[in-house]
Order: structure tokens, then C-alpha cells, then sequence
């Protein structure tokens, strides 16, 4: 019987300015740093060491996730498919600014988002809102591909994708260690029907890769 599942590898972006200085990134871009850009090169080589000539690559439109992209796709002389759905959370007004300083700004709202309480950051998004669009795209990704689907995107959504992929209700992807920069997670997709099953988690790929607790 032919196995059904799609393994879907996600990998976090390269280190970004942003990154560096703790502000809140969203849907905003601050470009890759030195660093950032060397472990896009680094991951490409692991990615083709381990995972080979994905059939399919994916990526968030925002800059960052792209140019990190570009070294694999260059590797595997293939193509890359933009999805708006596998951006970050809109953090709405937070963008740019620093946790310090909307901490400053907002306590009672750091208070809930420390607890746990999943409310839209700055005006934005929930992560309620954040897991629906991007398993939509992971699940449309995994219908029209077979063998490995390599996913390049950002933190929140490889959390919430794994939350989802194991079943844990949200908010329960906060239970799960922040992402590191151009680490990757593999996610074996069982079809509509399930199980997907979690294969690897925040695997690093890279020296220095830097894990953020803002997104």
C-alpha cells in the first residue's frame, strides 16, 4: 500500500536585524543580517544532505523568508511558490517597536500574552487566526505534492503548525520552545483524514542561530 503522507520540512528564516534588536517583526521586513544570510547558505546544504530535491518549496512572501529560500532553490535548480498565508503574525501597532518598549506601553497586554491569554498583539492577530491560514496552506501544499514539501517561513507559524499537526488545542502552541533562526521542523502529513505525524522540532542546522520571543 502506497504510504499517503507528504513530509513537510518547515524552516525558520535567517537571523534578521530585527532579530538582533528584539522588535517586533509581524509582517514587516528588516532585511538578514550577515549571520542571517550565511545560515541561509548553511541550511541549503543541509537541506539537500538530508531531505534532497524537494518536489515542491513553499515560502511566506515577506523578504526574509525568501531570501532564505533562494540558496536551496538555487541548489536544486527549482522553483519557489509564494504563499501570504505562511507570513508571521500581524502584530499590528507592536511592529518595529521593541518588547521593552511595548511592555512599557502595554502592560496589561504583555501581562496576557505572558499568561498565556491569545489576544490580537497590537490591533493584529490572534494565533487562532495565525494556525487556520497556515494549515490551510500546508494542507493545499500537501494535496498537490507528493514525497517532501520544504516550507520556508517563520516562528509563530511553524508553532502553530505543529500544535495543529499534533492535535493540541490553541492556545497550546505557547507550550512549545521558540524557533531558531533556519532550524527546521518536519511534519509528516497524513491527508485530510490524519494523523500527521511530528517527525522533528526545532532541529538546528546552524552555529549561532538565534531563538526570539518576539515574532
Amino acid at each position: 500500500m502506497t504510504d499517503p503522507r507528504v513530509r513537510l520540512v518547515l524552516v525558520r528564516h535567517g537571523e534578521s536585524r530585527w532579530n538582533v534588536e528584539d522588535r517586533y517583526q509581524g509582517q514587516e521586513d528588516s532585511g538578514l543580517t550577515e549571520a542571517g544570510v550565511a545560515q541561509a547558505e548553511a541550511v541549503a546544504e543541509v537541506l539537500v544532505g538530508r531531505f534532497g530535491a524537494a518536489g515542491m518549496v513553499v515560502s511566506s512572501d515577506l523578504p526574509r523568508a525568501r531570501d532564505t529560500a533562494e540558496p536551496y532553490r538555487r541548489l536544486i535548480d527549482g522553483t519557489v511558490r509564494e504563499d501570504a498565508r505562511l507570513r508571521e503574525i500581524n502584530v499590528g501597532t507592536w511592529t518595529g517597536r521593541t518588547r521593552a518598549e511595548v511592555m512599557a506601553a502595554h502592560p496589561d497586554d504583555i501581562a496576557a500574552v505572558d499568561g498565556g491569554v491569545d489576544i490580537a498583539r497590537g490591533g493584529g492577530e490572534t494565533y487562532r487566526q495565525v494556525r487556520k491560514r497556515v494549515w490551510a496552506a500546508l494542507d493545499e501544499a500537501a494535496a498537490g505534492a507528493t514525497g517532501t514539501v520544504v516550507v520556508f517561513t517563520h516562528g509563530g507559524p511553524i508553532r502553530v503548525a505543529t500544535a495543529e499537526a499534533l492535535g493540541v488545542p490553541a492556545p497550546g502552541e505557547r507550550a512549545f520552545a521558540p524557533v531558531l533562526n533556519c532550524s527546521y521542523t518536519v511534519i509528516d502529513h497524513g491527508g485530510p483524514d490524519g494523523p500527521h505525524l511530528l517527525v522533528a522540532y526545532n532541529a538546528p542546522t546552524t552555529a549561532g542561530s538565534r531563538s526570539t520571543r518576539v515574532e
